[in-house]
């Protein structure tokens, strides 16, 4: 008879970056609701004040010292670092990928790859320490469903997969896993703000919200919480045998080859 299905982190410290509002926002508080005491950074964090167990620290993790400041607040408040949730990145719509600047390359590849390498680095001698730890990293189906104008969006989530699953291999023994969630397109501010996602391909491709949608077979967006359920999971125990693999949420966007 197979063990229930559930998450008990009690006695666990959980870290999230862009935690205030969307899947990091979900993620912090599916944690929370588990047992975990979480730490929640963000420039401005989301309010969390239901949660007792939630410490919202205001940090710009898109500076190079960002995330380090986050993990070594956890770190010394706490005294360890059980779970990493990296949340951090976004990209925007480009009519022209090779047109792209050194500028921009550089600002999407910080915030959606150097972000989680710097949290990741701050954060593994502590899992170590601790007898393990379980590391995921929020990366994107645009790591391997190729688009011209998220040219660079999609580079750095690849690069986040190639970079997730080569630590997983180098700190299996340690017993730390690290493995990403990849969604498709999620109900956020990301998409629905104005000038977000919604407007920025309607403007550039003159593809209507409704069309957006249509294109994922399920007919839907997934939800933060949804994404947030899957994060859960493999932060806990329940998935101690998993490391080093990539999951989809996409409601079947990304097509078989």
């Amino acid at each position: 008879m197979g063990s229930e299905l559930r998450a008990d982190l009690e006695g666990k410290v959980a870290v999230v970056t862009a935690a205030s509002r969307g899947i990091g926002f979900a993620s912090a508080r599916a944690l929370a609701r588990a047992g975990a005491v979480v730490v929640a950074g963000a420039r401005s964090p989301g309010e969390f004040e239901e949660f007792e167990r939630v410490n919202a620290v205001a940090v710009d993790l898109a500076k190079p010292g960002g995330p380090a400041t986050l993990v070594e607040f956890a770190a010394n408040r706490h005294g360890r670092v059980d779970i990493l949730v990296n949340a951090f990145g976004g990209g925007v719509y480009r009519i022209d990928g090779a047109a792209v600047s050194d500028g921009d390359w550089a600002e999407t590849l910080d915030s959606n790859l150097m972000s989680a390498v710097r949290a990741c680095r701050a954060a593994v001698p502590h899992m170590i320490a601790a007898g393990g730890g379980s590391i995921v990293n929020i990366s994107s189906v645009n790591a391997a469903l190729a688009d011209f104008g998220f040219i660079d969006y999609c580079t750095a989530k690849a690069a986040l997969n190639s970079f997730s699953k080569s630590l997983s291999v180098g700190l299996a023994h340690h017993r730390v896993r690290v493995n990403t969630v990849s969604p498709g397109p999620v109900t956020t501010r990301r998409w629905t703000d104005k000038g977000g996602l919604f407007d920025q391909l309607k403007q550039g491709l003159g593809v209507t919200r409704d069309a957006v949608v249509s294109s994922v077979p399920l007919g839907r967006f997934a939800e933060p919480d949804e994404v947030a359920a899957l994060v859960l999971f493999l932060a806990s125990d329940q998935a101690a045998m998993i490391t080093g693999s990539d999951f989809p949420i996409d409601g079947g966007l990304i097509p078989v080859v």
